[in-house]
């Protein structure tokens, strides 16, 4: 039954009434706190400016507790069958189903993504824990590499206590992303989310503990990069650091981690290329470049925001994703036939439409696009770009795509992997040969051929370059949250060398012999 505006806005105030009343606290060691020094912040939805929330603003002193009541729950965490954290795991996700209305609505109401994507917010989270929690059996598992004299099996073991530094861009999944796989590991956790979007942080924790994670497995501090990230990315106790998020943060998160050693894994920017030649499917094609960079209102590292598209068919296939641009509905991102909302906050809007006056400064024309209202920018088309203009080489990461000719296939590679970043690249054409020699060739962790992004889960998820670390999704998540042994055990056959027992025989012999001569 389709919802009335009233009706839809009676909804988002009701599920936002909790946290309007309450306050969006931290959760250290199974227990709702505020921040030891009573500092906040306010949480403002970029749909209209009006308060959310009060959020607790977390700074070492909370951190430090949050690591404590970690430290403390990884244990008895770790020693806990995997059959065990499976059951737990699962009844995560059965909770994030039953609550996933409400995890739409909040996620759409504190970021500004349209209500048509959040709806599978929850799916997405509970499917990340399911998978995870199906593979926390075998998490331990390793290998048997006998050889002579010895048998040699490896096992793998939790790390440790770790930080999860996670985005304001989708991040109730992307927190589960990266929540599941430590926990399924064995891991305990201490979750530091982006301040621009912490409400659904706070609902996930909710949820886990409502499941029966013990207290202290996962630990939520609220707060700023330079305050709370910072102490987190600093604790010795901490032992390893997962963070998505801005290149430049995550250089800074290295050096803070440095001292301590500490293991990281970044999911970092992307100015990722979709390559387009003449003999592809067209009509698909632009059906995936238009949904790669303007769903989720252009704010997804994995945004395909420069098109490369081989010159006998560039002004023509420009001229249909500039006309696509103009029809895509931008407005109240809980109207369910709303395709683009604001951007997340007024200081990204900022920096997205100051690339609107350089593109022209650069001799880029916009086709589409190019003016915004408040927080909302309609979807945005630059082209006769090159390049080595900063529209074709710096992340935007909002609804603006760059579109670049090309005459040959080598040219096509060179701009293709002409940018600091290689997280993902989309490739478009009818020839199977070119197909793989070309994706063999692109500087990219991730490569889909005639296909929009299409995550399946088991697969490596990550990029090269400025763009990352590490690699997420099956078992590419336990190598980074467990440590990998070695374990040899002699079979009785080899023998060892002594040391410390005197002078060999022989050699006292020798030396008997010719003493008597």
């Amino acid at each position: 039954m389709t919802q009335t505006i009233d009706e839809r806005q009676q909804k988002v105030q009701g599920y936002k009434a909790r946290f309007a009343e309450r306050g969006v606290k931290h959760f250290i060691g199974g227990q709702w706190v505020d921040s030891r020094n009573g500092e906040t912040f306010e949480t403002l939805s970029p749909i209209d400016g009006s308060l959310i929330a009060t959020v607790a603003s977390g700074n070492e002193a909370d951190i430090d507790r949050a690591a404590a009541a970690a430290k403390a729950a990884f244990p008895e965490w770790r020693d806990m069958g995997g059959a065990e954290r499976k059951k737990l795991l699962h009844k995560v996700a059965d909770l994030i189903e039953a609550r996933a209305d409400e995890i739409a609505h909040l996620e759409t109401l504190d970021t500004g993504q349209a209500i048509r994507f959040m709806k599978s917010a929850a799916a997405r989270g509970a499917e990340n824990f399911r998978f995870f929690a199906d593979r926390a059996t075998e998490a331990q598992d390793g290998s048997s590499l006998p050889t002579k004299g010895f048998l040699n099996y490896t096992i793998r073991q939790p790390i440790g206590p770790v930080g999860v530094i996670t985005p304001w861009n989708t991040p109730f999944m992307l927190s589960t992303w990266k929540i599941a796989p430590a926990l399924a590991a064995g891991c305990t956790v201490v979750h530091k989310p982006a301040e621009w979007s912490p409400v659904t942080a706070a609902l996930l924790a909710e949820i886990m503990d409502e499941a029966g994670v013990p207290k202290g497995v996962v630990n939520l501090v609220h707060g700023y990069g330079e305050t709370a990230g910072k102490a987190l990315t600093e604790h010795p106790d901490i032992k390893a650091i997962a963070f998505v998020g801005e290149t430049t943060t995550g250089s800074h998160i290295m050096r803070q981690g440095a001292d301590s050693l500490k293991r990281v894994h970044f999911e970092l920017g992307g100015k990722n290329p979709v390559v387009v030649f003449a003999d592809a499917d067209l009509e698909k094609a632009l059906d995936a470049v238009v949904f790669m960079i303007y769903s989720l209102n252009g704010e997804r590292c994995t945004s395909s925001s420069r098109v490369l598209v081989e010159a006998a068919v560039y002004d023509e296939f420009t001229a249909q994703i500039a006309e696509r641009a103009r029809n895509i509905k931008v407005g109240d991102p809980f109207d369910p036939s709303t395709e683009v909302g604001p951007l997340v906050h007024p200081k990204h809007t900022q920096k997205v439409t100051s690339y609107f006056d350089l593109a022209k400064a650069e001799g880029a024309t916009i086709a589409a696009g190019g003016t915004f209202d408040g927080n909302f920018v309609p979807p945005t088309l630059f082209t006769h770009a090159r390049n080595d203009m900063r529209i074709a080489q710096e992340e935007i990461f909002g609804p603006v795509l760059t579109a670049i000719p090309f005459e040959n296939e080598q040219e096509a590679l060179e701009i293709a992997n002409g940018v600091r970043y290689g997280l993902a690249a989309y490739l478009w054409t009818s020839d199977v040969t070119r197909a793989h020699t070309f994706a063999h060739r692109l500087e990219a962790g991730m490569v889909w051929v005639n296909s929009e992004n299409v995550r399946h889960l088991p697969t490596p998820f990550g990029g090269v370059k400025n763009s990352g670390i590490g690699r997420d999704g099956g078992d590419y998540s336990f190598d980074f949250y467990m440590e990998t042994k070695n374990i040899a055990v002699s079979l009785g056959t080899h023998k060892t060398a002594r040391l410390g027992v005197g002078q060999a025989q022989p050699a006292r012999d020798a030396v008997d012999k010719k003493l008597a001569e």
